[in-house]
Parts: C-alpha cells; structure tokens; sequence
C-alpha cells in the first residue's frame, strides 16, 4: 500500500492504511497568532502584577523580551520562543509565583504552549492544573 499525502493542516490528522479504532477521543487545540498575542500581553501584565523582587524581575523582562521578539517575526519562531517561556515558567515557579498568581499566570502560558505545539510540552507540564 502507497500513500502519496501531499501538505495537511489540522489540529488532528491520522493517517492509517487499515482500521483505526480509537478510544477516549481525539482533541487538538488550534492557538492563532491573534491569540498568541493577547496570551501574551496577558502574561506581561499577570507578570508585572506579581510584585517580583528586583532579580526575578530583571530575569523575567528578559525572557519576556525575547518571547516578544520571537513573536514578531513576520512567522513566529517557536524554536525561538519555547526555550525562552520554558525558563520563564521556570522562574516564575522557583518565585512560587504561579501558585499565588493562580491563572493570571497559568492561563497565558498555557495558551503560548500550546501555540508552540510540540515545542511546548515541556511547558505544558510544568503547569499547575489551575485553569
């Protein structure tokens, strides 16, 4: 059997040359760059609102600053981007930050995880299940 698959776009794709069964479902979570954006204007502000002490503070607008420039690349740079939130999140844990933000913080970055697909799993899991 050939498959001859040209270019596919979906949030879930399966492509099986026999039967397929499946079980508990099939989801995908589609992030455009518009919803990238408010995520992460979201995340400024939940940041800012944070009262972090001076280091992190500094720490945490740099990585900021450079999720900013990934996104603004005429096509985003998730291998860019997903470094630079991974060790944002990371701080923002170690501050304990996200526990006390709650979803102020959680919510946007999970949203850019997602955005970043496969690159943000990592991120993913190092969320509270707050939102």
């Amino acid at each position: 059997m050939t498959f001859n698959i040209g270019n596919q776009n979906a949030a879930n794709i399966n492509n099986v040359g026999r039967d397929q069964h499946i079980t508990g479902g099939q989801t995908g979570i589609v992030v455009t760059p518009e919803q990238a954006w408010q995520a992460f204007a979201d995340l400024r502000a939940g940041v800012t609102a944070a009262q972090l002490d001076p280091a992190t503070s500094v720490a945490a607008d740099k990585e900021l600053g450079d999720v900013e420039s990934g996104l603004r690349q005429p096509k985003p740079d998730r291998a860019r981007i997903a470094p630079r939130l991974e060790r944002l999140t990371r701080l923002l844990l170690a501050a304990g930050s996200l526990a006390s933000a709650g979803s102020a913080l959680v919510a946007p970055i999970r949203i850019l995880a997602h955005f970043l697909g496969t690159l943000g799993a990592p991120i993913l899991s190092l969320l509270p299940i707050l939102t």
